[in-house]
């Protein structure tokens, strides 16, 4: 088993990428205490997380007191980016009492080790600010990806020019 992690004072929440477009390796990242943790996952689990979380934010109760804002203009990568596990699941929940949205993230299993039986996990609780913030991110960084074919929609290659064999 991986080592897990709970970070309840975020001092900063974010998503990012390693590598060229077409093989890119995507990262969420958070840091709390002065602990830093990178956590691997995939585009689509970035997608579909950002969309999610944006509808959550949408359906919160308004709250009485003002937020407190973060600065959105650091939110690249820390070094080292060191993958403490790859993720295989996500989830959110809401603590009403402290008005902040829980990012929950557990560890893709290898099933053909028989030793690993429990999973590591990472819970993040977020400000609505840092989650805003890292909605906006998100969506930059996946949109940065490789576009796509405008017949079939698969993403195109850039080693061969951006073409696509569906294009004959």
């Amino acid at each position: 088993m991986t080592k897990s992690f709970d970070f309840s004072d975020m001092e900063f929440f974010t998503v990012g990428t390693l590598g060229p477009r077409g093989e890119r390796a995507f990262f969420l990242q958070g840091r709390a205490s002065g602990k830093l943790v990178s956590l691997k996952v995939e585009k689509q689990q970035v997608s579909a997380l950002a969309d999610y979380l944006d509808q959550v934010l949408e359906d919160l109760p308004e709250i009485e007191q003002e937020p407190f804002v973060t600065e959105a203009a650091d939110l690249d990568l820390r070094e080292p980016v060191v993958s403490a596990f790859t993720v295989g699941g996500l989830g959110v929940a809401y603590s009403s009492d402290e008005d902040r949205l829980v990012v929950m993230a557990e560890e893709l299993l290898d099933t053909d080790e028989p030793d690993e039986l429990e999973a590591a996990r990472a819970r993040f609780l977020l400000r609505r600010d840092q989650v805003a913030h890292w909605i906006e991110r998100a969506r930059e960084i996946v949109s940065a990806g490789r576009p796509p074919c405008p017949f079939c929609g698969t993403p195109l290659q850039p080693r061969n020019g951006d073409w696509c064999s569906c294009s004959n």
